[in-house]
């Protein structure tokens, strides 16, 4: 999926005003959700994602470990995922949810299938519960 594609959805998803803040909503989720992934696993989620997405998604994997590490991610909940995201999108943790679950619903159906089963594999029950239904599981 290409990038436009991808922030388009995640807008009207979302139901976002403009580009530009589905586009601050995406770096936001992504890179948050790269620091709480493995980073072996984000660097793979990664790999799929268009360049700019990627970008940010590699970015928060090698800070939170060394390029080869196979970190373990983080451990934080579904407060701490919202809050992160509304900090870095400039936004409220209400709509930093709705946001979180509009690019992971465009993560599922841009991710090969397997992929998208690992990282919700990774995370715990509550953030999961963003993920669209059948993923949550």
């Amino acid at each position: 999926m290409r990038h436009d594609e991808m922030i388009g959805k995640v807008q009207a998803l979302a139901h976002l005003p403009d580009l530009g803040t589905a586009e601050r909503a995406a770096a936001a989720v992504v890179t948050t959700l790269s620091e709480r992934l493995p980073s072996g696993l984000a660097r793979h989620v990664a790999a799929q994602l268009p360049h700019d997405m990627a970008a940010a998604m590699r970015e928060a994997a090698d800070a939170a470990a060394g390029p080869d590490s196979g970190a373990s991610g983080e451990r934080f909940g579904l407060t701490t995922f919202a809050g992160r995201i509304a900090v870095r999108a400039g936004t409220d943790e209400d709509t930093a949810l709705r946001e979180a679950a509009a690019v992971l619903e465009v993560l599922d159906a841009a991710l090969a299938p397997e992929l998208t089963e690992r990282m919700a594999g990774a995370l715990p029950a509550d953030i999961r519960e963003l993920l669209p239904t059948g993923r949550a599981e």
